[in-house]
């Protein structure tokens, strides 16, 4: 695949050595390997080809890889996340510890803790004195990826969609071209929030770079509230109207806008219902 190609990836990681699964896109594989999370929606992996994002023993494969294809390989660390440091692992006291943290009574030993911006995991506590490890979780570890290129997104404006929603977490964009020039039309909360000034100059480089546009417009639309919108909707079909619409009435009803299609549907159905109660 090319630098910049941008594709969707399924793939199982293993540990090399121990053949433990440790992720996957793949319910399938999950279940399998008892390692199903019944909340998450397993998918694909949106990602483009030498951008950096991922490991580097991982990037080299994908720039020779191709569609529609089975590939099974082996990382060795240092092309992963590295050899592990035994100078990463510090010992403090338990009182230096609990003034570090954020939360000193979920302390636990193999539990996450953050100090000084860095992450790492309580190992053990010993004669008043914690031992914490701040390597990498899979430094030292030779990784065994097995993977499929699943798609390579070529149209133009599915592109745009894919790297702004994979860029912000979010849906509901509408975009359109003129020429070399992209107009984008923004889900209304979006303008909402705090951090889309900062991420708005990350989307401008990256559209460039990977689709060739010139100009880019950002088109916020803000409708009224008109009265006959706020009549009784309890027969109407919530499924007919789309993802932004939903976030929409969501949003006005005080209801949380995160998450799927289906989720705000539901959330919005048992809003309607309490009401009628």
């Amino acid at each position: 695949m090319e630098n910049g190609s941008i594709v969707h990836i399924d793939y199982d990681l293993y540990n090399a050595d121990s053949g433990d699964l440790i992720e996957t896109t793949r319910e399938a594989v999950a279940q399998e390997h008892d390692r199903h999370e019944a909340n998450r929606t397993y998918s694909p992996l949106i990602t483009v080809i030498g951008d950096g994002r991922l490991i580097k023993g991982f990037e080299s494969h994908l720039e020779e890889a191709k569609v529609a294809t089975d590939y099974e390989f082996d990382i060795p660390p240092a092309d992963a996340y590295g050899e592990r440091d035994a100078s990463a692992v510090e010992v403090m006291s338990l009182q230096q510890l609990s003034r570090s943290v954020r939360d000193p009574e979920n302390l636990q030993i193999g539990g996450m803790v953050e100090i000084g911006g860095r992450n790492g995991i309580l190992k053990s506590f010993r004669s008043g004195r914690a031992s914490i490890d701040f390597n990498h979780a899979l430094a030292g570890v030779t990784l065994r990826y097995k993977y499929k290129i699943v798609k390579e997104v070529t149209d133009r404006s599915e592109k745009v969609n894919t790297l702004l929603e994979t860029n912000t977490g979010r849906d509901g964009f509408e975009s359109s071209f003129d020429g070399d020039d992209l107009t984008i039309t923004l889900p209304e909360y979006v303008s909402y929030d705090q951090n889309w000034a900062y991420t708005k100059f990350g989307l401008i480089r990256t559209l460039r770079d990977h689709v060739g546009v010139q100009t880019i417009i950002f088109r916020e639309v803000h409708a009224p509230m008109v009265a006959d919108e706020v009549e009784d909707d309890s027969d109407e079909d919530l499924s007919s109207l789309s993802v932004a619409q939903l976030k929409e009435r969501c949003k006005a009803a005080g209801l949380p806008v995160g998450g799927k299609k289906a989720d705000l549907i539901a959330r919005l159905s048992e809003s309607s219902s309490n009401e009628e109660e």
